[in-house]
């Protein structure tokens, strides 16, 4: 397994763009053997040096996430990484999560983490999810969608703020008017919240 990894580390040291590679190799993994196998194989290659490595050991955490170990792994270790490639991946991993376990059956654990005081945690759900009215369930109950995405206007984290606003206008393309309806209040003299409406509101007329 260790020599696979070495392999793995030389074979994608040098993407510096995207993340298609990692992920067609971990599905190609995962789907080719025991998923004991896999979580061992996952962990170990999170362990690398080479953050090319850890982008390929979090789509597989991420097909395993059903597993609630792997699940707080991804929350309490993966969220820690450094690198913002990783933190994008583990956004991916997330929603495979809700996707696999079912968007509404999923909800409690995507309140939890847009609640959590990790501000990479609160995004991976935000940017995991995008579209969200693309998604089963908040497809068909956009105010759900909106109302928790909406909260995190007056994050501390101000990536966390831009990713509320972009995943706001997202909505806004199919459903305008609930986007209106939630902005009129909002009290753009706080000039973080205005950021955010500037970014929500960009594509609708107010």
């Amino acid at each position: 397994m260790i020599q696979y990894i070495e392999r793995l580390e030389r074979d994608f040291l040098f993407i510096e763009h995207g993340f298609k590679e990692q992920e067609k190799k971990a599905l190609a993994d995962y789907k080719s053997n025991d998923s004991e196998y896999i979580k061992n194989l996952a962990l170990l290659a999170y362990e690398s040096d080479v953050y090319q490595v850890r982008m390929y050991a979090v789509f597989l955490l991420g097909y395993l996430s059903n597993d609630k170990e792997i699940l707080i792994f991804m929350r309490d270790e993966v969220s820690k990484d450094n690198n913002w490639r990783v933190q994008e991946v583990l956004a991916k991993a997330f929603d495979e999560f809700c996707k696999t376990t079912g968007y509404e059956t999923s909800l409690p654990i995507i309140d939890e983490w847009l609640n959590h005081n990790n501000p990479n945690i609160r995004r991976a759900v935000i940017e995991g999810l995008r579209r969200w009215t693309s998604r089963p369930y908040f497809r068909e109950h956009p105010t759900e969608a909106i109302k928790r995405i909406a909260t995190l206007k007056v994050d501390t984290s101000e990536y966390v703020r831009k990713s509320v606003g972009n995943a706001l206008r997202d909505i806004s393309k199919k459903f305008p008017n609930l986007i209106k309806e939630e902005i009129k209040s909002w009290n753009v003299e706080n000039k973080e919240i205005k950021k955010v409406y500037k970014l929500a509101s960009k594509i609708i007329e107010v």
